[in-house]
């Protein structure tokens, strides 16, 4: 008789208006496979209110689902994040199970929660550029890539390398042909319209902009990263 395969539990932390896309990306990748079971983690099983306001259902709560396999947290704009890093059972959560779980994962500014929750300190690590120099304030070496693996560590950056990210996460768990298969499946070949996906090909006209827009976000974030270095992590 042929032993069933492991199945790889697959734990996605989510809160209110993280940025879908940083879900969805790896969550596509991810679930192809029937190794995999993927679960939406929150306080309760009630619908959560995504960035663009499209709800997503729970699955599971902290209380009950314990340690994932692997642990993945999505990123969001500065007032989600604020809102992460504020919310204690979360970050409790993330830190207890990281400190479990065979890898420990995210996209975009879901490294700050990572890093809010001690899981980076003496780490390499990305996140989106516009939050790149904040990561050494958990501790964390700041490394601008689409994806970055430090032991069982990897993040991904800005929101579409959750894309990247999710196949390198793929290949890791399964093999390089599992991972290439999805690909192909999914018809991941990518041709964008514009060469303008990083502040270096965009130029500094348009990064000066989107910083000047972020401003006050990125500010109180940077505030927050400060106070939770310092008082969870004891980083001067």
């Amino acid at each position: 008789m042929t032993e069933a395969p492991k199945i790889i539990r697959i734990g996605m932390v989510i809160y209110p208006e993280f940025t879908l896309l940083d879900l969805v990306g790896p969550h596509a990748m991810l679930g192809v496979p029937p190794e995999t079971q993927i679960d939406l983690l929150w306080h309760r099983i009630e619908p959560v209110i995504a960035g663009g306001g499209l709800p997503m259902t729970p699955t599971a709560t902290f209380d009950d689902y314990g340690t994932p396999d692997v642990l993945f947290v999505p990123g969001g704009p500065a007032p989600a994040i604020l809102g992460a890093l504020g919310d204690d059972a979360l970050i409790d959560y993330v830190a207890s199970a990281g400190a479990k779980a065979g890898h420990v994962t995210s996209v975009c500014t879901g490294a700050m929660i990572l890093g809010a929750a001690g899981l980076l300190k003496g780490k390499r690590a990305t996140t989106h550029w516009m939050f790149m120099d904040q990561l050494s304030l958990f501790g964390a070496e700041p490394v601008e890539s689409r994806v970055v693996e430090d032991g069982n560590i990897l993040t991904g950056g800005g929101v579409t390398a959750g894309i990247d990210f999710g196949l390198t996460l793929l290949a890791r768990l399964l093999g390089d042909d599992v991972a290439r298969r999805t690909q192909l499946l999914l018809e991941y070949n990518p041709a964008p319209p514009f060469d303008a996906g990083s502040p270096d090909k965009a130029g500094p006209a348009a990064t000066k902009l989107l910083r000047r827009f972020a401003a006050e976000g990125l500010g109180a974030c940077r505030e927050a990263a400060i106070r939770i270095g310092q008082e969870r992590l004891g980083i001067e």
